[in-house]
């Protein structure tokens, strides 16, 4: 072997070493050993040359991206023998959806690979680290990798936040309008159903926050947010309605109402009996303090009792009829047996109480 990077090591009967410095592709092949004894002695190796691949580069970048654009990454390595193996990841999380080249160079030994990230561009995506990874096995576990940072413009984003979820007539609100954007957006523009802020006084605007004091009914509407950058602009709406002042309720103590319901019952023996019935409503002490619609407990009581007095006066009566039913005789009527006429009938009904005790009648 004659070339200056290839020196003898080690010379003896039994060992023979040399050593090979700046290896290039084109050390690669057989090497054979001799050793001129009787016979000569010969041992062959092969020697395999790797080709480490050359720092990756991304290409197709730009700077800044608008949202919703398309970009086409590529990133390319060349040199490697065998083909290294190219990678990409989007914040150390690796993206699969890629495009693999693989092609030989030149000398037929080493190749050049490519691959390729297609995306949309997106807000999500600002300020992401893009990265491309190399993998070979000449490179000792240590990936060679080349990295790009994304700059995404987009229109802002706006969002309206109330200090108050349910405003009170005399209150205050706070509406503070929230707008992200890139390139950050500039201040923000609030407006009242289409117009401007009717009551400026009471409608302070500072920066990105509204504030109206001592709340009333002509301040309920739509109240609009706008944010507007280089890219665009948006908006959004909040609907303030202004409700009543709720009155707590104190605990009161209710004086009873009397009520007094009156009912009459008339029989067929043109006998009438009249009843009173006095009855008692207490008002729920819990009830809405000046309450002026109708207490349906109230009345529901009063019909009840008006029907509990019926059925008992209608229970009494039937008893009363009960205990003193029979047959009563007058004087004409207890002489009239035997009797032509009236005055007969009576004289003979006076002539006949000596036998009154026949004709008693007794009733349990």
């Amino acid at each position: 072997l004659r070339d200056n990077r290839i020196e003898l090591v080690r010379a003896s009967w039994h060992e023979l070493s040399i050593s090979v410095s700046d290896v290039s592709l084109s050390d690669e092949g057989q090497y054979t050993c001799s050793l001129f004894t009787m016979p000569v002695k010969t041992s062959k190796a092969f020697l395999t040359v790797l080709g480490v691949p050359e720092k990756p580069q991304i290409t197709g970048f730009t700077s800044p991206v608008m949202e919703g654009e398309r970009m086409q990454l590529t990133c390319k390595t060349s040199g490697s023998k065998p083909a290294a193996d190219i990678r990409w990841f989007k914040n150390d999380k690796e993206v699969k959806d890629v495009k693999y080249l693989k092609e030989e160079d030149a000398n037929r030994k080493t190749f050049t690979v490519s691959s390729t990230l297609d995306f949309l561009a997106d807000r999500n995506d600002d300020g992401a680290v893009i990265s491309c990874r190399v993998d070979h096995e000449s490179l000792n576990s240590t990936p060679q990798i080349a990295m790009q940072v994304l700059e995404i413009h987009y229109t802002p984003l706006v969002k309206i936040i109330s200090s108050n979820s349910w405003p009170e007539e005399g209150q205050s609100i706070i509406l503070t309008c929230e707008s992200k954007g890139k390139p950050v957006p500039e201040p923000v523009l609030w407006t009242k159903d289409g117009g401007e802020l009717p009551d400026p006084e009471r409608m302070v605007v500072n920066g990105r926050v509204l504030s109206i004091s001592f709340l009333n009914k002509t301040d309920n509407g739509t109240y609009r947010c706008e944010a507007k950058n280089p890219i665009g602009r948006n908006s959004t709406e909040y609907v303030l309605i202004v409700h009543d002042v709720f009155n707590t309720l104190l605990s009161t103590t209710v004086i009873p109402s009397l009520t007094t319901a009156t009912v009459t019952t008339t029989v067929a023996l043109t006998t009438s009996t009249t009843t009173s019935a006095t009855a008692i409503s207490t008002r729920d002490p819990n009830a809405l303090a000046g309450q002026t619609g109708p207490d349906h407990a109230l009345i529901g009581g009063i019909v009840a009792v008006v029907v509990f007095v019926t059925l008992c006066s209608i229970i009494l009566l039937g008893r009363y009829l009960a205990r003193h039913k029979g047959t009563y005789l007058t004087n004409e009527a207890k002489g009239a047996e035997d009797a032509p006429d009236a005055d007969t009938a009576i004289i003979n009904a006076e002539g006949s109480q000596v036998n009154a005790e026949e004709k008693k009648e007794y009733f349990i």
